[in-house]
This record gives structure tokens, sequence and C-alpha cells, in this order.
């Protein structure tokens, strides 16, 4: 697991954020290892909830990695599409302390990849790959089933390969997770199609796969919040997931066949598909009224 709470989507990391709170963040760092995380996750973009120029990003950063590397011994993992950020914190991250980091990410959207290439290359990081974007003649755009994510991730991979000298062990892919509830386009069986299809490819052996796990969940109430995430994850590792990124809080579990939110969340992706001549999104709406099942 790659520890999600040094966030600003989350309060806790607002409130560290807001105050410039060095020990609020040693704690999150602190509580994450604590639980069992395998790296840690670093983000401190802006939200819909706060507003955070990149300045004050840069500015920040040479105080929070080394003051997160004194709290704990595991691996970072730093999140943002810009360039300048992955620069200083790997200019600042002390690696032969914690191990290579992880670079989140690369992805079609990006719009410096050479110099993240170079980055990769030079500090010899892992790196997740977004294989839910691919690459068009117009530029880019989401992927919309399971061949276009596992092409996707072949395309990086091979590129990471020849520009960035990583190995598949290197190499993280994450084919994306949409929530559950209203997912009329179809992406979480998007995804686990492109699971399965990456785990049969000889080519790819090696590579790590995972999702940002609270994405499907978001949008239900709480109280069925754990059950789902937990489904999923009973799902995705029979089709090849072995990373996820997510709340070390949570008593995440494969569950029995036989559990009630296994039966939903299976029946809901099963009616996700769609019939013939019917579309993407009538299978999702059918999909999402499945899974309100599991509110009664």
């Amino acid at each position: 697991m790659i520890g999600e709470l040094i966030n600003n989507s989350f309060a806790r990391a607002r409130r560290a954020w807001t105050d410039r709170d060095l020990d609020a963040y040693q704690h999150l760092a602190r509580l994450q290892t604590g639980l069992g995380a395998d790296a840690l996750t670093v983000n401190v973009d802006g939200t819909q909830a706060l507003r955070v120029r990149p300045e004050e990003m840069l500015d920040f950063i040479p105080d929070l990695v080394p003051a997160l590397q004194e709290a704990t011994s595991l691996p970072l993992a730093f999140d943002n599409p810009s360039v300048a950020f992955h620069r200083k914190c790997l200019e600042t991250y002390d690696a032969k302390r914690n191990g290579p980091a992880i670079f989140n990410s690369v992805a079609a959207s990006r719009e410096e990849l050479d110099a993240m290439y170079e980055l990769i290359a030079e500090h010899d990081t892992m790196v997740i790959v977004m294989a839910s974007e691919r690459f068009t003649e117009k530029g880019s755009a989401q992927c919309s089933s399971g061949q276009h994510a596992y092409e996707s991730a072949r395309h990086f991979v091979e590129i990471l390969h020849e520009r960035a000298g990583r190995r598949n062990e290197h190499i993280i892919i994450d084919p994306g997770l949409a929530p559950i509830s209203a997912d009329t386009y179809g992406l979480v069986n998007m995804g686990l199609d492109a699971m399965r299809l990456i785990r049969g490819d000889p080519d790819l052996e090696g590579v790590h796969i995972s999702v940002g796990l609270t994405n499907f969940s978001f949008g239900v109430p709480k109280g069925i919040r754990l059950g789902l995430e937990n489904a999923y994850v009973t799902i995705a590792m029979e089709a090849g997931l072995d990373y996820v990124l997510g709340n070390p809080e949570k008593d995440l579990q494969p569950l029995d066949p036989d559990d009630r939110f296994m039966d939903v969340v299976l029946q809901a992706l099963e009616e996700g598909r769609p019939g013939e001549g019917e579309s993407q999104e009538d299978a999702g709406f059918r999909q999402s009224v499945r899974i309100m099942d599991l509110y009664k």
C-alpha cells in the first residue's frame, strides 16, 4: 500500500498545509508507517477546498521532504503533474536513506514528458504510469476500453525502458478507477479488463498494478465504503492488482466469495457491460442501481 493521507484532499493534511506544520506532517508519516504502509504519497497541490500556488509548493518542499524522512524510513511517492515540483522534490530527497522515490506520474496528457523521463533516469526512481489516458492524433484522450488502457501501458513501458532505463519491476501501472456508483462510462470494468490483458502479456511480466482505491467508494454512504473497497480489492487482486493507493487506517482485506458485498459488486459490474444495441450510459445506470441495493 502507498499511504494516501499526506494529500490536501484530506482535512488533516489541509490543516498541516495551512499552518505549514511539520510536526503534523510527521505525525501523518509515522501513523501510516505504523499501520503497515509500504510507501507514502506526498501531494501538496490545491483542491476545490484549498487554493495553492505553485511557488508555495516549491518553497515548502525543502522543509517538508527532510522532515518526512526524519519521521519514516519508507519511500516517498511524489504526486503532481509539474516537472518543477518533481525536480525540487527529487533534489531534496535522500534516496540513500529511504530507498528510491516513486514518481507519480507519467501520462499521455503531461506537457513535459521528455523532462520527466530525464528526471526518472537521473534519480533512479520507480514510476507510476496513468494508463487510463492514451495518445491520439489530436494529443491525448481518456481510454474507453481495457484494450486502449493496455496499449497505453505497453507504450509507456517501452518508452521507460528506452528513455529512462527502467525495468518492469520499477514500473507501476494505474489503469484507472472510477466511483462505482456513478460509473456511466464503464471505467471500473475497463480497468479490470486492462489488468487482465497486462497480466497476460509476457513482455509486461514483473510490472506492478495499482489504483487509487478511495475513488471506488466515493459518493456512497460511509457505512458501506469499506465493504465496497474490500470487494473491489478482492476482485482486482484476481485480475492482477498488487498495489493500492489507499488509507492504511482502514481494515482492508479480501472478502469471502459469498460475502454480500462481493455478490452485489460482481452483479453490478456484469450489469455495467452493455448488451447488444445498448449504450454504455444505460448499462452504467443499471450498474449504479444495482449498487444501491447495498444502501438498504
